[in-house]
């Protein structure tokens, strides 16, 4: 159920994906509700990335359903589901190499007509110092660290009614790590929801109230992240315990 007794702002019901004749997602049910950070874990292969780009509309259900903001997403289309606010910072971070900081972060605000984006900047520079010392600098020519705090960033300027993050710190070095978990409860404290898929369980439990165990495309286990953390086969498979 929901953390905070309300109805889910995303709710995942049976979600069952397949590529060709192997079956990636068997049946996946989950829950986010406005207040909470959600993780996802499970080892390479599990089914973590299907699961959120199917609720992005970027892989075609079999079978299931998902509700965002209490109403069905089959067949809409992406590019309408993020005007809605469900936004996903893919693995691998997809920030366009070519063009400035400055110009990611305006990317990321192309389909709105508010008057709020000059705000939006100021509050995503404030998450991101960094961004704000690069703000001229090319997209290619940044860190990994900084890359990732640019996709983050970039999605912020879509002003997500959720927020969908796969592998944030993939590849980072651990004092960016940090500096990403950080961002993420920042993120989630000025109000936005967030459902977290990460290799680092240890750092994706600490972050997190709700945890979804995912094995071979089917939930082996959930709970509160305490719980998860507390479970001797979680321990033994990804805490390193």
């Amino acid at each position: 159920m929901s953390g905070d007794g309300s109805s889910p702002i995303l709710e995942v019901k049976d979600l069952r994906v397949s590529y060709g004749a192997i079956e990636a997602l068997r049946g996946v049910s989950l829950t986010l509700s406005a207040g909470e950070i959600v993780t996802l874990i499970g080892a390479n292969g599990a089914g973590k990335s299907t699961t959120l780009r199917a609720i992005v509309g970027l892989v075609p259900p079999r079978s299931g359903e998902i509700r965002f903001d209490g109403r069905p997403t089959r067949s809409v289309p992406t590019f309408k589901l993020v005007r809605r606010g469900l936004i996903l910072v893919p693995e691998g971070r997809a920030i366009f190499a070519n063009l400035s900081v400055r110009e990611n972060l305006e990317m990321g605000a192309y389909a709105r007509k508010d008057s709020g984006i000059d705000a939006d900047f100021d509050k995503v520079f404030k998450i991101f110092p960094r961004l704000k010392e690069r703000e001229k600098q090319t997209g290619g020519t940044l860190s990994g660290g900084e890359q990732q705090m640019l996709a983050i960033g970039r999605a912020l300027m879509s002003r997500p009614r959720v927020l969908l993050l796969d592998e944030p710190s993939l590849g980072l070095a651990p004092l960016l790590v940090h500096t990403i978990f950080e961002s993420i409860e920042e993120i989630h404290r000025q109000g936005t929801p967030v459902l977290l898929v990460e290799q680092n369980a240890n750092a994706a439990l600490k972050h997190s109230q709700r945890a979804y165990v995912l094995e071979t495309g089917s939930v082996a286990l959930s709970g509160t992240s305490a719980e998860v953390a507390a479970n001797p086969k979680v321990k033994e498979a990804y805490l390193g315990e």
